[in-house]
């Protein structure tokens, strides 16, 4: 099987994909097989508050926000759905803390790496 990882843009939002060639030979190539690459984790960068944010891993739709201002969680704990290209992608928090701060709603779009959840 020879894949291949590529690097799209559609109306300025990147995604990166895995195809397979399926016939190089041929003077009309056939449509590839695409199939998402594994999200990672989301990153944490400092907060201007002086705890951490939980920031997008991709660009994505906010499905359903799971916590809460002021809700303690645990390493782990779902904290954001969000759905890109059909699929549902869970971020989670990244260490313990309290939600000091929610900075995206359920149906608005996020770019990666904003800032959705700040922890304390």
């Amino acid at each position: 099987m020879n894949m291949k990882r590529l690097r799209i843009s559609v109306e300025g939002k990147s995604y990166d994909v895995e195809v397979e060639l399926l016939d190089q030979g041929s003077t009309t190539p056939a449509p590839p097989a695409c199939a998402p690459v594994a999200v990672r984790a989301a990153p944490v960068v400092p907060a201007a508050t002086g705890g951490a944010s939980v920031t997008s891993p991709l660009a994505a739709m906010v499905v359903s926000i799971d916590v809460a201002i002021g809700d303690v969680v645990e390493a782990g704990q779902t904290v954001i759905t969000l759905e890109a290209m059909k699929m549902n992608t869970i971020v989670s928090a990244p260490s313990a803390g309290t939600v000091s701060a929610i900075h995206v709603s359920a149906s608005e779009a996020v770019e990666e790496g904003q800032a959705m959840v700040t922890l304390a």
